[in-house]
């Protein structure tokens, strides 16, 4: 094999790496397929028509998955709202130990799927996260239940973000899913390559003004912990250095950013081309942060114009910051006001 064809398989295979689709778990209803207990889908068409450019999906519909037929008497959360049944509607019928003998299996084989997040049937006695109605054995009904396999799935994967489908009409819940899902792609590729200080090292310097978007706080509690890494290396191991850094990482992704923080990134962005920008320059672009702040604009404007800037003054530190780019563009996550 000749150099140059080295090369070109060299870069071939980044490139597939580069590309590689995002794998995700979905409630399988989602994806059109007819599991309901009506015998229906739910079909979610951001899901499978814009989404899906960017991930692949593994379905899973735990009610078909632990024995339920299709169609199927529709079933509901009774009891405890801490540790509620699951029965079926009109004839009680108690299903819950169907479903917990199913859960340990199944949450073993999606180990072997390394999923990056998973997006659940919102309002669903299996699958919904949140304010899932548990009818009380007092008769209260609460609206305060996670579904079964939702809950299972949460506990079981800690660190795999996690959303509803109907939740994700709302862009800034949706921007925020989707930034988290690629940000865990990306710090999962440092992870397989190899762990190393110096890896770690580069991942924060790429994603620090992202970190920064979403939480001060966390943004310096995880400068300080990289600073140590060598003394922590030394005492307690890599692993336990990367699994400090992954817990933080996710907490501070877990809030959201606002557009006061995006305003602190972009002004903290400027003050790399003080030397550069023109008076015209910069006054343009201070005018198009105060729009974004008024809100007369989305995001995506100001952040073209930096991105502008960051090519024509050639900007190297800033060419590699995920925040910048933390999503495929096609996707349109920045757009909304």
């Amino acid at each position: 094999m000749t150099d140059k064809t080295k090369m070109a398989t060299t870069e071939t295979a980044k490139t597939q790496i580069d590309i590689a689709k995002i794998k995700i778990g979905v409630s399988a209803c989602l994806l059109g397929e007819k599991v309901g207990y009506d015998g229906n889908h739910r079909h979610d068409r951001y899901l499978t028509q814009t989404l899906s450019l960017f991930v692949d999906y593994v379905p899973v519909c735990p009610e078909v998955g632990c024995g339920m037929p299709i169609p199927r008497e529709a079933v509901r959360l009774v009891g405890d709202p801490d540790a509620p049944r699951l029965e079926t509607r009109n004839t009680h019928e108690d299903k819950t130990q169907m479903m917990t003998d199913w859960l340990p299996g199944k949450l073993t084989a999606l180990e072997k799927e390394n999923l990056c997040g998973f997006i659940f049937k919102s309002k669903s006695p299996s699958s919904g996260l949140y304010r899932i109605r548990v009818y009380g054995d007092d008769g209260k009904v609460r609206k305060t239940g996670t579904g079964i396999f939702a809950k299972a799935f949460c506990d079981h994967f800690p660190r795999v973000p996690v959303e509803e489908a109907g939740r994700l009409n709302d862009p800034k819940l949706r921007e925020n899913f989707i930034e988290k899902i690629f940000t865990l792609r990306r710090w999962r590729k440092l992870i397989d390559a190899q762990k190393s200080l110096g890896g770690l090292v580069g991942f924060h310097t790429r994603n620090k003004l992202l970190i920064l978007s979403h939480s001060q706080d966390h943004y310096r509690q995880l400068g300080k912990l990289v600073a140590k890494g060598k003394e922590i290396i030394a005492q307690e191991g890599i692993q336990e250095l990367f699994d400090q850094y992954e817990v933080l990482l996710l907490k501070a992704l877990d809030l959201k950013t606002t557009t006061k923080k995006n305003i602190n990134v972009l002004m903290h962005i400027l003050g790399f081309f003080k030397k550069e920008l023109t008076s015209d320059e910069k006054q343009e672009m201070l005018t198009l942060l105060d729009q974004y702040r008024q809100g007369y604009v989305p995001l995506v404007v100001p952040l073209t114009m930096i991105n502008h800037y960051v090519r024509k003054y050639d900007k190297s530190w800033l060419k590699d910051q995920t925040y910048l780019n933390p999503h495929p563009f096609e996707l349109k996550l920045r757009n909304y006001f």
